[in-house]
């Protein structure tokens, strides 16, 4: 039931360690180690907690080689993210796009159905934003982080903060365009 008494004090002694090592090498990353999680940083994340929980609980894993473990993962976030920061294909490999879910009033429902979002999601952050009617929203956005973004009217411009996002362009154009009738 309880392993000796040198075990549990070497547990509690490299966890501790452990534990101050990793806060301290995430600090020196900077924000955007802990900052919203994309896929890539969701990854990342989960291999943290894997090598912190071998380097408590293994004697055969040292202080320095679980620290050195996460440093490579830090290392390598932080120069892919340097990256992506500056040239597109990096960014479009390891980010996602934003998604159009609903576009002056009406739900998108083959969109929906790609990214796997409900009509009850899109209410809820529609509602979230403050609005109790659908038809008042302009458009509601699924973020590469999973959050939803809920645009109250359009403001149209060269340099519109919708520029990104999957399918705004395509709709925008097809609003725009007289009828034929």
């Amino acid at each position: 039931m309880f392993n000796n008494l040198a075990s549990l004090a070497y547990t509690l002694f490299i966890g501790s360690l452990s534990y101050l090592a990793v806060i301290a090498l995430i600090r020196v990353t900077g924000k955007r180690t802990l900052s919203k999680w994309n896929a890539f940083d969701f990854v990342v994340t989960v291999a943290y907690g894997s090598i912190l929980a071998t380097m408590v609980l293994s004697t055969e894993t040292s202080l320095v080689q679980g620290a050195l473990g996460v440093a490579v993962l830090l290392a390598l976030q932080f120069l892919l993210t340097w990256l992506a920061v500056r040239t597109d294909i990096v960014q479009k490999l390891i980010k996602g796009e934003p998604q159009l879910l609903l576009f002056e009033g009406q739900l998108l429902t083959d969109a929906m159905k790609r990214e796997r979002v409900t009509e009850g999601e899109v209410k809820a952050a529609i509602r979230a934003g403050g609005f109790s009617a659908v038809e008042a929203v302009h458009a509601v956005v699924l973020e590469t982080d999973g959050s939803f973004s809920v645009i109250a009217s359009p403001n149209r411009g060269a340099d519109t903060a919708m520029s990104d996002v999957k399918d705004y362009r395509r709709l925008t154009v097809s609003a725009e365009m007289p009828s034929s009738s």
